[in-house]
């Protein structure tokens, strides 16, 4: 039986470079480096938030616009069918008065 001496270069070589790789990783470098791509992440989200919210907002103004405008044209819209009726009403009563006009007319002629 023969002993494997790449497979156990190979495994002390993982073992060497898994521990430089965590030495690297927790260094005061690394964690500078590391705050400052956690700051840089926590401007942009404050840069997105401050985007959303201005959206937000405008979406809240169109929708009020939006919903005034057909509230003035439900009441525009009303109003009109209240004047229609008016006159509709009016041109009926006068035709009333005239059937009664040509009723007396016609009984006078008798």
């Amino acid at each position: 039986m023969s002993f494997n001496w790449k497979a156990t270069g190979l495994f002390a070589a993982g073992v060497a470079f898994g521990t430089a790789g965590i030495k690297v990783l927790s260094s005061k470098d690394a964690k500078k480096a590391y705050t400052h791509c956690t700051a840089a992440t926590l401007r942009a989200k404050d840069f997105v938030m401050k985007t959303v919210n201005t959206v937000q907002e405008n979406a809240e103004d169109i929708y009020a616009e939006a919903k005034s405008i057909n509230e003035e044209r439900v009441a525009a819209a009303e109003a009109k069918a209240i004047e229609d009726a008016k006159e509709e009403e009016a041109k009926a009563a006068a035709k009333e008065v005239e059937k009664e006009e040509t009723a007396t007319e016609e009984k006078t002629e008798e």
